[in-house]
């Protein structure tokens, strides 16, 4: 007989008196991030969701009461590169080392291999006519899906010299791809294939049409994840290198950069991918520092930190999805992660 079906309202109050953990609660947590597990496997967290700090008032606004941070799938190496399909209902993201893109279907929750071998695809973007626009660390190029999935090679080489592994890449309004080339895909054989560096590390801005690049600025050791304002008058470069830092530059005519100046130090992590709110907030993708650290850092326009989103892993990347684009997936070492916030995203297209 399960005899915890015929447990009387008094025992059961006596036994979460002293403590005890009952087979129908599951494993009771602390009260700082308190969570049960039920014996069908779901974990049950309290709301607030502590693991959601506001820092500033000025984030308090977008912290839902009633939203948790949402592990979807784990099962990765190194998760990179998030990008949103609205029109698909779907996500895809990288894992570098098994040399994947993998799809994450709202409707249904499940995880499939969208594309493998991927060249070991890093970050990934969706110009303005919603094609997927893809950094591959393998071939060392930059790459475009078509509508009926062919791949197109946008640029491989920069006055015949080979990239050293395209990392991260966003698109302006005038249909330029922008991308950083920090050349991680070849320091090592994990992600990419060990090989010398050819070029400085590089900001590009390719023109798809002409297939054509410029740099942009090479002041920076190791640029890595890039994001433009709501009104794409800055641009926001992630330098994984030394110092340890995002830099802002002013943009000017699209064209060009002007002004740069440190957003914020990041030292003794890392900021990695980025992604502008439409109140031209900054949220970054943070990590290898440890519990307290790792996760994503929100700032103000100022670069005062405003928030963080405290996840158990890395975080990567990131980026706004959803119907209302209001969802923020994180991308974090061997997960996919999500949650809502009363944040928008600034639109692909």
């Amino acid at each position: 007989m399960n005899t915890h079906k015929h447990l009387s309202r008094r025992t059961f109050l006596r036994n979460l008196s002293v403590g005890a953990a009952l087979p129908l609660l599951g494993t009771v947590g602390t009260l700082k991030g308190w969570t049960d597990t039920f014996p069908d496997g779901k974990i049950i967290k309290r709301y607030p969701d502590p693991a959601i700090e506001v820092i500033d008032d000025r984030f308090a606004k977008y912290k839902i009461g009633n939203a948790v941070v949402e592990r979807l799938w784990t099962g990765a190496r190194w998760s990179e590169g998030p990008v949103w399909f609205g029109d698909g209902g779907y996500l895809l993201w990288s894992d570098i080392p098994n040399n994947r893109i993998l799809k994450w279907q709202e409707a249904t929750g499940k995880v499939s291999v969208y594309r493998k071998p991927s060249n070991y695809t890093n970050g990934h973007t969706r110009d303005r006519q919603g094609r997927l626009i893809s950094c591959e660390h393998g071939t060392r190029r930059v790459t475009r899906t078509e509508y009926d999935g062919k791949i197109t090679v946008l640029i491989d080489n920069f006055e015949g010299k080979r990239f050293n592994a395209p990392n991260d890449v966003v698109v302006h309004p005038d249909g330029h791809i922008w991308f950083t080339d920090p050349g991680y895909g070849i320091m090592f054989n994990y992600e990419g294939h060990k090989a010398e560096f050819e070029l400085p590390t590089n900001v590009y801005r390719l023109n798809p049409e002409t297939r054509k690049a410029t740099v942009m600025t090479n002041v920076l050791e190791k640029p890595n994840g890039l994001c433009f304002s709501p009104k794409y008058d800055k641009l926001y470069v992630a330098d994984t290198g030394s110092p340890k830092n995002i830099m802002v530059f002013d943009v000017i005519d699209g064209e060009r950069l002007g002004k740069k100046e440190v957003f914020y130090e990041t030292a003794p992590g890392n900021a990695d991918g980025l992604r502008c709110d439409t109140d031209g907030n900054v949220w970054a993708g943070a990590g290898w520092v440890g519990e307290g650290y790792d996760g994503v850092h929100i700032f103000a326009p100022n670069g005062k930190l405003i928030g963080k989103i405290h996840l158990p892993e890395i975080c990567s990347n990131i980026c706004f999805g959803g119907v209302k684009r209001n969802r923020l997936f994180m991308t974090a070492s061997q997960s996919l992660y999500s949650v809502f916030v009363e944040a928008q995203g600034v639109p692909f297209f």
